[in-house]
């Protein structure tokens, strides 16, 4: 039965891994479209062809990067509890049968520092897609 938890734990642990890297990919990517079309909108409005359709297209491409960036930090969030409680088992179940030696303990940290890493990846994108075409904007 344990064989069977220690997989179970295992392969929760490498679904959590893919779902995270799909939502940082997926923000990631979407951060710099958005940057791409956020800046040429802006800058159509900076030469002087400014409509009221481009500012729509910039408000709204605005409120879904704000909205993506918070799912997908959301989403990391989730997923460190997740990771962490799922680790914090398995070094349990080694304790239990003695080769919890096999196992560091600063993992959990190390993840911990990563999916902050990953967040603060995305919270800069995410400002970076938002600020530079309100720049880029405004200059004329």
């Amino acid at each position: 039965m344990l064989k069977e938890i220690h997989g179970h734990i295992v392969n929760e642990l490498q679904q959590n891994a893919k779902t995270d890297t799909v939502f940082v990919v997926a923000a990631v990517l979407f951060n710099l479209v958005v940057l791409g079309i956020n800046w040429g909108v802006a800058s159509e409005a900076a030469r002087g062809r400014h409509t009221g359709q481009n500012d729509l297209i910039l408000g709204l491409l605005i409120f879904g990067t704000v909205l993506i960036n918070l799912f997908a930090t959301r989403a990391l969030l989730s997923g460190r509890s997740s990771r962490e409680r799922l680790l914090l088992g398995l070094r349990k179940m080694y304790s239990d049968n003695g080769v919890d030696q096999y196992y560091d303990d600063t993992l959990i940290g190390t993840y911990h520092s990563r999916y902050t890493l990953f967040t603060m990846v995305l919270a800069v994108l995410g400002i970076i897609a938002i600020v530079v075409p309100l720049i880029a904007r405004n200059m004329n």
